[in-house]
């Protein structure tokens, strides 16, 4: 009896951890994933990239901040 008692806790407490680690997962994904950023024409140079303004959505190309839209 005691040891299915034990067995019960251990799989418990698993599956709760496993639990928490899936939530914070989704809510790093979350995070990443939220406002769209903006950078500076200036900035995407800076960063290695080329401000395509005249191109459809305004994305940077390329470098540190590529695709990121170019406001």
């Amino acid at each position: 009896m005691r040891i299915r008692r034990i067995l019960a806790a251990v799989i418990a407490t698993a599956a709760l951890a496993g639990l928490g680690l899936t939530g914070a997962a989704t809510a790093a994904s979350a995070t990443a994933q939220g406002a769209p950023s903006y950078v500076t024409p200036s900035q995407c140079k800076q960063g290695g990239g080329t401000p395509a303004i005249n191109e459809a959505g305004n994305y940077c190309k390329g470098g540190t901040y590529n695709g990121e839209q170019v406001d």
